[in-house]
């Protein structure tokens, strides 16, 4: 906000309710907060008199409301507002010594053409930026930030972007232009979450500290058309929220007065309207619910559902396979699985909508399938057909394919009902019921949250209690508060609970409609309240930032919204100091880099993890895991001492150890050890002062879609590709046709064919590549087949060559086998049998040639000698124990070097010509030289000239 909007919020605020005081510093989300820092103080209020601070701080004007601090030592600091009246809490701030003073900037420009995305970086110093830089407005640095980042730059630093998901890398390519460093990074859906991180370049003693941001496709907020209408919730009623669990910058707000959309945490916004014909100004006031999907703003208004997109506002019914009224609650994911294996076919939900009786599921572009009915339930789970049961809550859980059902079940329903809960996955379409049951009164309205963890956990809440369930529902009870109250309310003044916030590092803040705030940590009893941050009477709401940092968000009275960073971590920790509540560990470590890993066949992952604590404590890590039991682990503990402070590190190994050659059914058996398998690391034992109280990962075992593989010098570029077609003789096709075959040759998929000489052996090099490129050359068996039919080509290694101990598998014997199965089924890693056994199959003929090739048994394809062709060749990896995947690739061999040879009878004509030619030239050449032997025998070769003058002389005068 600018210093006006402050002062206008703090304004608002103060005449709207009791005292009560706050901190901020120039440092976004506090991510500084040191000895260097300047520290904001406000009061609001009129009792003020002047602030406490230690001696050790200094405080700018000490009997004004707002006022600056600095602390020039580091440690914990005792602050609080001296009034006239009772007694203002006192914080207890952590103030650090911290050498990271700088902080990084960036604005980003789309370009749709190419799909990628420019970003502009610089170096700033909170302590001296720009208004504009401070609220993240500014399109270019100021003069300080030139300076600092070209005087950075001069020592060598250089920002580049880390992917977080993916761990991809992107730097800059150009010289800094204007103080700034531009980095083009491609767009990604599914690898959004990146950090600018720059080198250990030190400035005045003082860092940059890396920061983390999400790049996205571009979002947009839906445009406010002229004439439209607002769209509320009833007059009176407290704010609620929806945000894309991968995308939280991506918002809507539903407050009494207006509807909010945002795509950058609210910094800026617009207000969503509604035509005016299609609900009524009663209607309009009744939003119940609103969830944020990629399709739209979804409400739920009088039971009935409708969607605001850029395309319009309608009403869903039973257009889409929805009920055209009657709807009692939707629900949308909560926690954001970027990658998952989902081994059934379609989609998982995005949207659940529940009557009392029916639960539809939709997934993308609104397309919603009934997914079951009470009576149906009712014999799934084996419960009395008379008894009442009826859909209360249908929440997503921490687990990306899994969905909570809560259901009401009474026999005689007046005053009391039993809530208990069945989960359903959506991959496997089972329905398993939980130790989980819940007695209410009839009338009671119960609110669920799962957690962030491998084991399903959950915290649901009434209006004036937290019920708490870990560890799979086996930890159970009621959150209290040290005073020992369950009852949430008893200490706010009877304030009802209005939201349950909780991130992905297991903390929980419990808001209640006064805005008086609990916190708490996944897997605790306990919860304290925090210090006042907001007046009483103002309608706020805490939401999660891009940099996983909370933020209140505060509806105003003239109809719009503010937004300000809440410091949540340093809050906890004046708590902590205050009730003497430490965190039993020193430092929590772990090795695990990705939150999605893939495992295939032969593969394992090693991980570890470790924890310092002190001596005589007694701690350690505990792993538990969620999902099919098709993973074997190993455990290596390594513990060390010294200098009273234990380490103890946990080595773990997942892996399979299934050999799936020669067994019965092979496709049913990887179906059976395929799954997804959460995994989580945490502290045996750990409290509200930890920082980090566990870690959560997903090991996914099956078939990576994303993984290929290739022939080594084959590719779909680098050659001209023009139409064109050939003919395959038909006496050279494996099914003996009656016809030649014309085949047209399609760039597209045979990719640039090799040209080799008919004398040259070719062996291909399988290679392995997955969305980062080259992974390793495949070692495994694997065979080829040409696409159309050819056989015209054979193989250099017999099987005896090979080490065969009885006749291996071939194409035609497999064939033979298989006749009811296209040439592409016939053989594979189902069915492939070894011959390298005398326990398998018969003696047979070892000198046939041997099909089956790999990267080291010298095997192999060897053309015919006479005539050229081209060859479309498939392969197949054939190692059962290779991959879940069925990797096959294509290439093209062209070969050359003999013209084509002739008919028979056009040799025999040819041959006959030639003989005939050749005896007419031998005789006429004897009849010619024996005409002119006999002429010289009878006629001297040299006569006197005057007996030839006489002769000229005699001729003459004869004529």
């Amino acid at each position: 906000m600018s210093a006006r909007e402050v002062a206008v919020l703090l304004l608002w605020l103060s005449c709207c309710g009791s005292a009560l005081w706050r901190y901020s510093t120039n440092s976004p989300n506090y991510r500084i907060f040191s000895t260097r820092s300047t520290i904001k103080l406000e009061y609001e209020g009129t009792l003020f008199t002047e602030w406490s601070v230690p001696e050790t701080c200094f405080v700018l004007n000490k009997s004004s409301p707002t006022t600056e601090l600095r602390c020039s030592s580091p440690g914990v600091h005792a602050i609080k507002p001296i009034v006239t009246g009772p007694d203002e809490e006192e914080r207890y701030l952590f103030v650090e010594s911290s050498h990271t003073c700088f902080l990084w900037y960036y604005r980003a420009r789309h370009f749709l053409n190419n799909l990628t995305q420019l970003i502009t970086v610089w170096a700033y110093d909170p302590e001296s930026a720009d208004p504009d830089e401070l609220l993240g407005n500014a399109e270019e640095p100021s003069i300080n930030s030139i300076v600092l980042s070209t005087q950075m730059a001069t020592l060598g630093q250089k920002p580049v972007i880390h992917t977080i998901l993916k761990r991809k890398v992107y730097s800059s390519n150009e010289k800094m232009r204007r103080g700034t460093w531009r980095i083009v990074v491609p767009m990604a859906k599914d690898d959004a979450l990146k950090e600018i991180r720059g080198n250990q370049v030190t400035f005045q003693d003082c860092f940059i500290a890396d920061f983390l941001i999400l790049l996205t496709f571009p979002l947009l907020t839906i445009p406010e058309i002229p004439g439209y209408l607002p769209i509320s919730s009833p007059r009176g009623s407290q704010l609620m929220a929806s945000w894309d669990a991968c995308v939280v910058a991506s918002a809507v707000l539903v407050t009494d007065m207006e509807t909010f959309h945002t795509t950058d945490s609210f910094k800026s916004w617009t207000r969503i309207r509604v035509p005016p014909d299609i609900l009524s100004d009663d209607e309009r006031r009744s939003v119940a619910h609103v969830i944020l999907l990629r399709d739209g703003i979804v409400f739920l208004i009088n039971g009935v559902l409708y969607v605001r997109s850029f395309h319009g506002f309608i009403r869903l019914g039973g257009i889409i396979n929805l009920p055209d009224g009657g709807i009692t609650g939707i629900s949308s994911r909560k926690w954001c699985w970027i990658n998952y294996l989902l081994k059934a076919k379609g989609r998982r939900s995005t949207l659940a909508v529940w009557t009392e009786n029916e639960i539809y599921l939709g997934s993308i572009l609104l397309k919603f399938a009934r997914l079951v009915t009470t009576t149906e339930l009712k014999n799934i789970l084996s419960l009395s057909v008379t008894a009442t049961l009826t859909i209360d809550r249908v929440e997503y859980t921490g687990h990306p394919l899994e969905i909570a059902v809560f259901l009401n079940y009474c026999t005689v329903c007046t005053v009391t009902k039993k809530i208990f809960l069945v989960i359903y996955n959506e991959d496997t379409k089972q329905w398993v019921s939980q130790d989980f049951t819940l007695d209410a009164p009839i009338d009671s309205v119960t609110m669920p949250h799962f957690t962030f963890s491998a084991l399903p956990g959950l915290l649901l809440w009434n209006k004036h209690s937290i019920y708490y369930c870990y560890h799979n529902f086996t930890f159970t009870g009621i959150l209290q508060t040290p005073a020992g109250h369950g009852n949430l309310s008893m200490l706010s003044n009877d304030s009802i609970i209005h939201e349950v916030f909780i991130d992905y590092y297991g903390a929980i803040l419990v808001k209640m409609e006064n805005n008086v705030i609990f916190y708490s940590k996944i897997n605790t009893r306990d919860a304290v309240k925090l210090h006042l941050w907001t007046n009483y009477t103002t309608r706020a709401f805490i939401f999660l930032s891009t940099s996983g940092q909370t933020y209140f968000l505060y509806a105003l009275d003239d109809g719009t919204i503010q937004i300000q960073d809440y410091p949540l971590r340093l809050e906890a920790q004046s708590i902590a100091f205050t009730t003497k509540d430490k965190c039993p560990y020193m430092a929590f470590h772990n090795s695990v880099a990705h939150v999605f890993y893939f495992l295939d066949k032969g593969e394992a992952l090693t991980v570890w993890t470790q924890i310092v604590y002190p001596e005589n404590t007694g701690l350690y890590v505990i792993v538990e895991s969620y999902g099919p039991k098709i993973l074997q682990e190993s455990h290596e503990i390594s513990f060390e001492a010294a200098f009273g402070y234990c380490t103890k590190t946990l080595t773990l190994t997942f892996y399979q150890n299934v050999d799936y050659e020669r067994i019965s059914d092979y496709f049913e058996t990887q179906h059976n050890h395929t799954g997804l398998v959460l995994v989580q690391f945490r502290p045996s034992e750990y409290s509200k002062a930890c920082p980090i109280a566990q870690k959560v990962f997903q090991i996914a075992v099956g078939c990576d879609d994303k993984k290929f593989i290739a022939i080594k010098g084959f590719s779909k570029k680098g050659c001209h590709h023009h139409d064109f077609s050939y003919v395959i003789e038909k006496s050279y096709l494996r099914h003996q046709p009656s016809k030649n075959l014309r085949v047209r040759y399609i760039w597209g998929e045979y990719g640039c064919p090799l040209r080799l000489d008919f004398t040259e052996k070719f062996q291909p090099v399988v290679q392995l590549f997955d969305d980062n490129g080259y992974v390793k050359d495949v070692e495994a068996n694997f065979i080829v087949w040409e696409i159309h039919g050819r056989d015209d080509y054979s193989f250099n290694n017999t099987m005896a060559q090979s080490g065969c101990l009885h006749e291996a598998q071939t194409w035609k014997s497999m064939i033979e086998l298989n006749k009811h199965l296209p040439l592409e089924e016939v053989w594979g890693p189902e069915n492939y049998k070894h011959c390298f056994s005398y326990a398998i199959g018969k003696p047979g003929d070892l000198n046939q040639p041997y099909e089956i090739i790999n990267s080291s048994n010298g095997n192999h394809i060897f053309w015919p000698m006479g005539h050229s062709g081209m060859y479309v060749f498939r392969v197949k990896i054939l190692d059962p124990n290779y991959s879940f995947c069925n990797l096959t690739a294509m290439f093209a061999i062209e070969t050359f070097g003999l013209i084509p040879s002739p008919s028979v009878y056009l040799v025999a004509s040819f041959l006959f010509v030639l003989m005939l030619l050749f005896f007419t030239i031998l005789v006429l050449s004897y009849f010619r030289y024996m005409r002119i032997y006999r002429r010289y025998i009878y006629e001297p070769l040299h006569k006197p000239q005057r007996k030839l003058q006489a002769i000229k002389n005699g001729r003459s005068q004869a004529r």
